[in-house]
């Protein structure tokens, strides 16, 4: 019985051998990249202290650096901004941009309206969150905070 069956398989010869695919070879591909070391980052906490906000880069402007850069290895930085009147148009209005790969803003108490390259001038209130593309322009128009 096993001869007619290799009789019968040489006997369909070529044709059916024509039909049976062949496996090719596949070219080992490059081993993937190893993502990059990330830097080590620590735990850290910020509470809310009125002690904390300083005096910075506007005079018109209270910030509270949140420790997030020490703790991320300057991977990420975050503060807390407060705006202080006077807040006077002359000194706010100035285009601008920020040299940051990641920037994004959410907005605790008032309003800001502020106009990005490309995006147009929005008034941004109480819980508004945006994100700027990286060095985007910007331009401040009017910044309010509630009374105290």
């Amino acid at each position: 019985m096993a001869k007619a069956r290799a009789k019968a398989k040489s006997a369909a010869g070529p044709a059916q051998r024509a039909r049976t695919t062949k496996r090719r070879p596949v070219a080992k591909t490059a081993t993937k990249a190893r993502p990059k070391a990330r830097p080590k980052q620590t735990f850290v906490v910020s509470h809310h202290r009125d002690e904390d906000f300083e005096g910075g880069l506007r005079r018109y402007a209270k910030y509270r650096d949140l420790g997030i850069n020490q703790a991320t290895d300057g991977m990420v930085r975050a503060h807390v901004i407060r705006f202080v009147p006077p807040c006077r148009p002359e000194e706010v209005s100035k285009r601008h941009y920020h040299d940051v790969e990641f920037q994004m803003v959410y907005v605790l108490k008032g309003w800001i309206k502020t106009e990005l390259d490309g995006q147009g001038a929005h008034v941004m209130k109480a819980g508004s969150c945006w994100i700027q593309p990286a060095c985007a322009r910007q331009q401040e128009w009017t910044l309010r905070r509630p009374p105290r």
